[in-house]
């Protein structure tokens, strides 16, 4: 049974982490379960999978969440050096999903425990990927990328040499503003930059999906993940979200990676990896699918 944690369990990427873990319940057993303000969402998920201990990342919510732990028998705390101390237990998995820089503390501590590290906290590496990733070497830890994007050229690079690759191609949905005219964005509201046209994600990552700045970051990432030079690195427009990156290499071939928008994809590779097991999500049909944009 592997020892499992998920440090950011109420956002997206951790729900969608808990569904496959739900799916084979008698494979996991689950560490540490961190959340912030959902604390109804955090206590359900924590009486379901009965972690060792359950943290919020607010201390002023630790009343309501010890309250509805109650008689759990599941060890309650709150705040950052929590959520540290969390990150130090023993797993043989830990998902980096809380956003912004916060992630990057339980992304240290499960590469210094030599362990998986499931990396969607792009911050982890857009403040400190040479820290990160020096650390994972030294103590041998395997860092697998879980931004869809960075998934794809993970998967697209596997057997291959990363001296022989030319160029990286990551494709950005465009966002919610994406077919609007110019003229109309400086009239656009908050709300309208919630609402992405292809992906269920977090309300941060989907406004910055909007204004494109989730875009810079994530090649940020790819030249701190794959060593690659930032002039080797490119990202085109692709509103359907079905190719998810594109690695070209020096012979002029060229590796696509395509699937359906659904995170459980590329969330299911990290868990079950380097097998590649059965996942239940939507299979893409090229013949209605017609082309690509």
């Amino acid at each position: 049974m592997r020892r499992v944690s998920i440090f950011g369990a109420t956002g997206s990427i951790g729900q969608n982490t808990l569904d496959l873990l739900r799916r084979d319940p008698t494979a996991y057993q689950v560490v540490a379960l961190s959340g912030g303000r959902n604390i109804a969402q955090l206590a359900k998920d924590a009486l379901e999978f009965s972690p060792e201990v359950v943290v919020t990342a607010f201390a002023d919510l630790l009343p309501e969440l010890q309250a509805a732990m109650a008689g759990s028998g599941v060890a309650v705390e709150a705040g950052a050096e929590a959520i540290a101390r969390a990150a130090e237990r023993p797993a043989d998995w830990i998902m980096s999903c809380i956003v912004g820089v916060a992630g990057l503390t339980p992304s240290l501590h499960a590469v210094q425990q030599g362990t998986t590290l499931a990396l969607a906290n792009k911050e982890s590496l857009v403040a400190a990927g040479p820290i990160l990733m020096a650390e994972a070497r030294r103590h041998g830890a395997t860092i697998l990328p879980v931004d869809s994007e960075h998934s794809a050229v993970f998967q697209a690079l596997i057997g291959e040499d990363i001296s022989t690759v030319e160029r990286i191609i990551i494709t950005a949905s465009g966002g919610a503003f994406r077919d609007w005219p110019q003229a109309d964005l400086a009239k656009a509201t908050p709300a309208q930059a919630q609402t992405h046209p292809n992906w269920s994600m977090g309300q941060r990552i989907t406004i910055d999906s909007a204004s494109m700045f989730n875009k810079a970051m994530e090649l940020i990432e790819t030249k701190e993940f794959f060593g690659v030079h930032e002039t080797q690195i490119e990202t085109i427009i692709h509103p359907e979200s079905l190719i998810h990156a594109m690695v070209g290499f020096q012979d002029g071939g060229m590796m696509a990676h395509v699937g359906p928008p659904d995170m459980r994809h590329a969330i299911g590779f990290a868990l079950h990896y380097p097998e590649r097991r059965p996942l239940d999500v939507a299979r893409l049909d090229l013949t209605q699918i017609g082309q690509f944009r």
